[in-house]
């Protein structure tokens, strides 16, 4: 038996298995003569909190606003100094409050654009970030001095004024009345009354995001991520204008350099330009502009803030994972981040997933040795889903087998 142990660092089998339940199919499979450590990853996006929390972080629940203005129970995971400078953190996945997963069910036979998500009521102009803020003010409040705001899977295209009003900011139209929640009311949008914020002094934000949208234009929020959230054309149009009226008011109002506006025209500049500006519908902006916020590449500060280098030590493989290794992945998706770091430190790593369509090169070029997919021992991707954990201790039990022995 080969010496050193193997590390098992996936993200999640999305509508299958979190990333905590691939790495236990995982080491599973491999058998009890392999010695494992299991650090299951996420990119900032949907499964962050539940990643943490499986790598010693404590998981907090709170009741906050859901996207529709409904209560929800959403959690963040706390680490009283996780990077060994005491600073007590916070990791918050906006998709836990905010997230399209939090929508009400559809009623029956209900309409929607091609690529939207099933089984959910979409509500692209009104959904707001709120129950976002809601989650930082009760880390905050628990005594976090850092909060790690992970992207993705947002509900909303409200450019973080839901998250901020969860804050204690007040967005208000020209006859002081405070705005509804969602983008579409941003068009109304006159001041930015930031009296009743929480203090944040002292509290370092940084957002995990590897979105690098600015908040306006064709490669925008609302254009790019729109239409994910089930806005038609309209809704687009509609989105846009109100993210650049809030982008000028800022502008304007309180010294944030985000938009100008000449014969009606707004033009983007500063914040609102910014690589990251339009993540998770332009909370990003929101981050950047009124809490400070430092962005950075998700899964590799993710990886940091779990301690993956020092598990590299010793190690004799990596393996890693999602559900569909495909060009996504490339861009900054957990397994090529996990690659990374191992490559630094001279380890070779391997990936599982449900289904590929990278070639050897990509995945060579990625830094990833080999690839496995369920679907190379069932063809049926009904099946893959449905029957996932079985096949994926299966898959590792046989094709992993070679580079543990």
């Amino acid at each position: 038996m080969a010496e050193g142990h193997v590390i098992i660092a996936p993200d999640k089998f999305k509508g299958s298995l979190s990333a905590a339940e691939v790495a236990d199919r995982v080491a599973a499979g491999l058998g009890p003569g392999v010695e494992t450590v299991r650090l299951p990853v996420a990119d900032g996006g949907d499964g962050t909190v539940d990643a943490v929390v499986a790598c010693g972080f404590t998981r907090v629940e709170a009741e906050v606003t859901g996207p529709v203005g409904d209560p929800v129970k959403a959690a963040y995971a706390w680490h009283p100094g996780p990077l060994g400078d005491d600073l007590p953190t916070a990791v918050v996945e906006l998709a836990e409050a905010s997230g399209l997963r939090r929508l009400p069910a559809a009623d029956p036979g209900s309409a929607r654009p091609a690529g939207a998500h099933e089984g959910v009521a979409l509500a692209p102009l009104t959904a707001t970030s709120r129950g976002t803020g809601e989650l930082i003010a009760h880390a905050v409040r628990r005594g976090a001095r850092r909060v790690v705001l992970g992207l993705g899977g947002s509900a909303c295209t409200d450019g973080g004024t839901g998250m901020m009003a969860g804050l204690g900011v007040r967005f208000l139209d020209e006859h002081g009345a405070e705005l509804g929640p969602g983008g579409a009311a941003l068009r109304d949008l006159h001041t930015i009354d930031t009296s009743g914020l929480i203090d944040i002094s002292g509290v370092e934000v940084i957002v995990a995001s590897d979105v690098d949208n600015p908040l306006l234009g064709p490669y925008g929020a609302a254009a790019v991520y729109g239409p994910q959230k089930g806005a038609t054309p309209a809704d687009v149009a509609v989105l846009e204008a109100g993210l650049a009226r809030l982008a000028a008011v800022a502008a304007h109002t309180h010294g944030v350099v985000g938009a100008g506006e000449h014969d009606g025209v707004v033009r983007r500049m500063g914040v609102a330009a910014e690589p990251g500006a339009g993540a998770a519908g332009g909370v990003g902006f929101g981050a950047l502009a009124f809490l400070a916020a430092d962005l950075r590449p998700g899964i590799s500060y993710l990886l940091g803030l779990l301690g993956f280098s020092r598990h590299l030590e010793g190690a004799r493989l990596v393996v890693t994972g999602e559900g569909a290794l495909d060009e996504q992945t490339l861009r900054g998706k957990a397994p090529a981040g996990v690659a990374e770091a191992a490559a630094k430190a001279g380890v070779p790593v391997v990936a599982v997933c449900g289904r590929r369509s990278l070639g050897e090169a990509e995945l060579h070029a990625a830094g990833i040795q080999a690839a496995y997919a369920l679907t190379d021992i069932e063809p049926d991707p009904a099946r893959c889903i449905a029957d996932a954990g079985p096949l994926l201790e299966r898959l590792a039990a046989t094709r992993l087998t070679p580079w543990t022995t």
